[in-house]
């Protein structure tokens, strides 16, 4: 799961919890209505996802990662397919989206910068987070999955786009 904050119209920061799946170098997330994080989405594609370790006993910071995004909404026949696939990973394997299955919107999420604490995280204290450089942000976005397969807290991304 990841926190998504988005931005208001009137400026302020919109946060919500989403499940978040991984398609190539994008992250994408499925929503069966028009919620306000996208329409906030629609009016301003700029977006911040967060994700957090489990908490370790005796870690004094645990790794988690940052990321921040251009985001796309589209209309889709695939939202309630995707949720479903979530569904799977984060409640159970044997588990069904509960709602019915209808048209959604999907919404990508295109990495720009990756930073937090972790492999993932930029080394050089005089920069912040990993810039952009399709290869490096890529690395970077399937670091952070392998992270949340071991930790948990992504859902075990890379078994939800990809059959």
């Amino acid at each position: 799961m990841a926190h998504l904050s988005t931005i208001n119209a009137d400026g302020s920061p919109q946060v919500t919890v989403i499940w978040i799946g991984l398609d190539g170098d994008d992250l994408v997330s499925g929503h069966m209505s028009r919620h306000l994080k996208l329409r906030n989405i629609e009016r301003d594609p700029r977006v911040v996802l967060s994700f957090a370790a489990p908490r370790e006993r005796g870690v004094f910071l645990n790794p988690y990662a940052v990321v921040r995004a251009r985001a796309t909404v589209q209309p889709s026949d695939g939202a309630w397919d995707l949720l479903n696939r979530l569904t799977k990973v984060y409640v159970a394997a044997d588990a069904e989206y509960p709602r019915a299955k209808a048209p959604g919107y999907i919404a990508r999420y295109s990495v720009e910068r990756v930073g937090g604490v972790g492999p993932w995280a930029e080394k050089d204290p005089t920069r912040r987070g990993l810039a952009p450089g399709r290869e490096r942000v890529g690395l970077a976005v399937g670091q952070v999955a392998e992270f949340g397969v071991r930790g948990r807290c992504l859902g075990g991304l890379r078994e939800v786009i990809e059959p």
